[in-house]
């Protein structure tokens, strides 16, 4: 038995229920690309809004970081991993948490005692130092020197809302004799699990009181758990990645060894690719959002695919994503529901880039003509714009003895970095404090147009997709044609009868199959719980299963603007609109 199933098996045994992993792209969530941990799915539940599976959940969920792309490469770094957690939405706290975590570790994963350490939360001039998390993990067994007292053991997703201390699990990853005493600086303590104690809420003004219903919220990356108990210490050389690594190499016709860099980012890039494809978003790469992290995933992989001399003409990446597919789709059926649109991705984006790469010759050319060495700034250019690597970049100017300025293009590289990862911060700067007044009114809105395209295009008009910002909605949905202006006008017109109309939105839970017969629609219908929320506006107008969250009426919405209308992907349209 696998990771994920053990871990599932046990926490299931303990009273949790499994629900489904969530899709990579966040259904209303606008503060990130992706979703970058096991519990953004779950921030509503978090906030006090009651789940349908109850107060005790688990699951394992696709999550992936795009931070660190460039650091992709060596033993650890993955842009998509699986992470295995549980919750407890105001039921059980600290002491059943560490108790689990400490049982599946030692007696289901068989990790000696010995190897383990912990930390916890020393305080702060607002909390007081965690002593009952310290107590706990003293009386199963953890000895006093193997744990540390740390004051940034403390968890907040953003800048306000729930927060609280947290534990961390680390297992001793080296050969060398384990050390009596727990030192978080030694690297070789490599952390495994993270159990979080919301136990207090921050307000906006700065300050922290204690939440009347504290919840937990755990973490286990199941890739790097799988290379401790595999006893690797390069994560690529799990049985995770095995058989990827190992068809790369024969694809290739090299060893790993010496050739690792490249390998583990084509491995890697390519996993992230398959399952951003899949997902039911129809995300297609692009230069903006979740498209240009898709685009620029598949480019890298191709040009470590030519480092390692692979005919980029073949089917190689083919080869290597019906790999991953058939890995994987046991847990995630998407996989193989949307395999061709997968391998159209691939093929598509290969293709394009192929032609990218001849135009960044001409480039190099044009820029060369003159014989002058090349500038740091036109490195990076070549390699930003037409994904010229550098070491391709310097071998045809050392062709025409020309000297390329490295440093000068790790500046720009670096200035490009930080740029990168700044804008994934601001992303993620919402948090837990998401899910805004203005937010919610463009939610209840994308019910509204569902529900116009249904009447003005057809009945068989579905939503595909959706994206809410505090300053606009965007709608992805099945149609075969353009939109025309009439057609336009016409949703625009009844969107707005609707919101003039001031109906009611009204709640209500029932089972799945219920929710199905009163003819509610709803997106992806496996990814629900068995008890589902359905919202209906007015008398049926729309009625839909959803998570919210949603206005009371539709009065509270103001005037809905469509701004533009355009294709998203084959078959697929996008309405972007704003409420004025």
């Amino acid at each position: 038995m696998n990771l994920k199933d053990l871990y599932i098996n046990f926490f299931v045994d303990h009273g949790h229920k499994q629900i489904p992993s969530a899709p990579v792209v966040p259904e209303n969530d606008p503060s990130v690309l992706f979703n970058t941990a096991g519990m953004q799915p779950l921030i509503p539940y978090l906030m006090g809004q009651p789940h349908p599976y109850g107060k005790r959940l688990c699951d394992y969920q696709k999550c992936i970081r795009t931070n660190d792309i460039d650091e992709v490469g060596d033993t650890y770094h993955h842009t998509f991993f699986e992470m295995l957690g549980n919750w407890s939405l105001g039921d059980y706290f600290k002491k059943d948490a560490i108790t689990w975590s400490y049982e599946f570790l030692t007696k289901h994963l068989n990790i000696p005692v010995e190897r383990l350490a912990v930390s916890v939360f020393a305080g702060n001039e607002y909390i007081p130092f965690d002593e009952e998390s310290y107590n706990i993990w003293k009386s199963l067994g953890i000895k006093e020197e193997r744990i540390a007292k740390l004051k940034e053991n403390f968890w907040i997703a953003g800048e306000t809302g729930p927060c609280g201390g947290d534990s961390e699990m680390f297992y001793w990853r080296s050969n060398d004799p384990v050390p009596e005493v727990f030192n978080p600086d030694d690297e070789r303590w490599v952390e495994i699990w993270n159990d979080v104690f919301m136990q207090y809420v921050k307000n906006e003004d700065g300050s922290i009181e204690e939440l009347p219903n504290k919840n937990v919220d755990t973490g286990m990356g199941v890739e790097r758990t799988v290379a401790i108990l595999e006893g690797v210490n390069d994560n690529y050389a799990s049985s995770i990645w095995s058989d990827v690594i190992e068809l790369i190499s024969k694809i290739s016709n090299t060893p790993y060894k010496n050739n690792e860099k490249s390998m583990r980012i084509i491995a890697d890039h390519l996993r992230t690719a398959v399952f951003i494809s899949a997902d039911n978003a129809g995300i297609k790469p692009s230069n903006t959002d979740q498209g240009y992290i898709l685009r620029r995933l598949i480019r890298r992989a191709i040009r470590h695919a030519k480092s390692l001399g692979i005919d980029i003409n073949s089917n190689w990446e083919q080869e290597i994503a019906i790999l991953l597919i058939n890995k994987y789709k046991a847990y995630y059926m998407e996989l193989e529901e949307n395999k061709d649109i997968i391998l159209e991705v691939l093929a598509n984006e290969k293709t394009k880039f192929n032609r990218t790469l001849e135009k960044g010759l001409k480039e190099f050319m044009r820029v060369t003509q003159e014989r002058r060495d090349i500038d740091g700034t036109t490195a990076f250019h070549l390699f930003d714009t037409y994904g010229f690597p550098l070491e391709l970049t310097i071998e045809l100017a050392n062709e025409m003895n020309l000297n390329v300025d490295i440093e000068g293009y790790k500046e720009k590289f670096k200035q490009h970095q930080e740029l990168s990862r700044s804008g994934s911060a601001e992303k993620f700067k919402g948090g837990l404090a998401g899910n805004s007044e203005v937010e919610t009114r463009y939610h209840t809105a994308t019910h509204l147009l569902n529900a116009a395209l249904k009447q003005v295009i057809g009945p068989d008009v579905h939503q595909r997709g959706s994206n809410i910002t505090v300053e606009r909605m965007r709608f992805d949905f099945n149609c075969d044609h353009k939109l025309t202006e009439e057609e336009k006008e016409q949703v625009e017109a009844l969107v707005n009868t609707w919101i003039d109309a001031k109906l009611d939105v009204t709640v209500k839970e029932m089972t799945k199959e219920e929710a199905i017969a009163s003819g509610a629609e709803c997106m992806f219908i496996e990814k629900y719980p068995d008890i589902v929320t359905v919202y209906t506006i007015g008398d049926n107008i729309s009625k839909e299963l959803c998570g919210g969250p949603h206005v009371k009426n539709t009065g509270e919405l103001g005037h809905f603007k469509i701004k533009k209308e355009e294709a998203s992907s084959a078959g697929v349209r996008r309405i972007k609109a704003v409420l004025e």
